[in-house]
Order: C-alpha cells, then sequence, then structure tokens
C-alpha cells in the first residue's frame, strides 16, 4: 500500500467520521472533532513559537539587543494569568491597554473605514447602476434615524431601506451557505474520486 493510499484512507475515515454527526451524536464523531482541536492547537503553538515568538520577540531581544520590547513581552505574558483562581486579576491590565489601544486607533483609522465609503457613495451618477446604490445608501442612512416617525411618504422610503439591507444580508447569507455547500462537494468529491476511484 502506497503512502498516498493510505493517506487518503486516513481521510475518508475521518471524513465519515465527520459526517456521522448527520445521523446522531456518536463517539467516532466525538474522537474526530477532539482530535481536529487537538491537531489544530497543537499546529498553532508551534506556528506562532516559529512564526512569532522567535522572529518578533527571541531574535530582537537576544540577538539584536532591543531590550524595549522587554515592556510588551511582560504585559503580554498577563494574559497567562487568566487560568489562575487569585491572579486572574493581572490580565485585566494588557485588556484595559488593547481596548485603549483600540480606542485611540478608531479615530485613525476613520479613512479605510468611513471616508472611502463616503467617497465612493460621492461619484457622478452616470448610470442606472449609480443611482441604485446612492438611493439605497441614502434610504437606509434615514432608515436609521429615529427622531423623525417612519410614517407616510418617509416611512414607504425607510421601507425601502429595510429592503435594501435585508437583499444586503440575504446575498450575504447565500455566499455563506454556498461556501459551505463548495467544502460539501469537495469532500463528496476527494470520496468518489481519489478513494473509490468511481470517476477518473
Amino acid at each position: 500500500m502506497s503512502f498516498e493510499m493510505f493517506s487518503n484512507l486516513v481521510a475518508a475515515f475521518f471524513t465519515l467520521c465527520i459526517f456521522s454527526f448527520l445521523y446522531k451524536d456518536n463517539p467516532f464523531y466525538q474522537m474526530a472533532e477532539q482530535l481536529l482541536v487537538g491537531i489544530s492547537v497543537g499546529y498553532g503553538v508551534v506556528y506562532s513559537y516559529e512564526r512569532i515568538f522567535i522572529p518578533w520577540f527571541y531574535q530582537p531581544l537576544f540577538l539584536k539587543q532591543q531590550y524595549i520590547l522587554i515592556i510588551p513581552a511582560l504585559m503580554g505574558s498577563l494574559y497567562l494569568f487568566r487560568f489562575s483562581r487569585n491572579l486572574s486579576w493581572l490580565s485585566r491590565y494588557p485588556i484595559a491597554f488593547s481596548m485603549i489601544g483600540v480606542g485611540a486607533g478608531v479615530p485613525l483609522a476613520m479613512h479605510a473605514s468611513i471616508l472611502v465609503q463616503m467617497r465612493q457613495a460621492m461619484v457622478p451618477l452616470e448610470t442606472f447602476n449609480l443611482f441604485l446604490i446612492f438611493l439605497g445608501t441614502i434610504a437606509v442612512l434615514l432608515y436609521f434615524y429615529f427622531s423623525k416617525a417612519h410614517t407616510g411618504l418617509y416611512g414607504r422610503f425607510t421601507t425601502l431601506g429595510k429592503w435594501y439591507m435585508m437583499i444586503g444580508f440575504g446575498a450575504s447569507f447565500g455566499l455563506t451557505v454556498m461556501a459551505r455547500i463548495s467544502l460539501l462537494i469537495g469532500r463528496i468529491q476527494f470520496l468518489v474520486v481519489d478513494v473509490l476511484k468511481i470517476i477518473k
């Protein structure tokens, strides 16, 4: 038996273990689930050590003598006290600093998050599609303006904004479903073509 065939059989076994959850929760599914989580955690630890700890902490601190990195390293290590009953309060300090950092970064990120969208809405309405985008932007913004009652002509216009949002949410949900179906098709194709060799 070649290594490729052996690896395909192992992958097919765990694929069927995951699919067995469609019938009911069972030990095969739990084994595959826990094995996936364990392998993911192990890979994450090794990846973090090789790609984050070594190049961003060990090499700059011990090889390049950038001792200023001791401060963020100590601050980051306080996260580990989250697992202690008595010293878990120490983990609040890095959380507070990161929240302050995020809070200070939001105004700086205004260009990327808000101004770009505003600029895209301020283009000449040369085509019907651009007019629909402009109309939807105004209708959705007015839908969230609650200082005026949504009645009469204004209410009908804000209802248009609600329809725009529902269409957008539906499209996002449809893309999510299609992504999952694509994964399912890939697994079934693997079982049929690579393992059972039914289709060549």
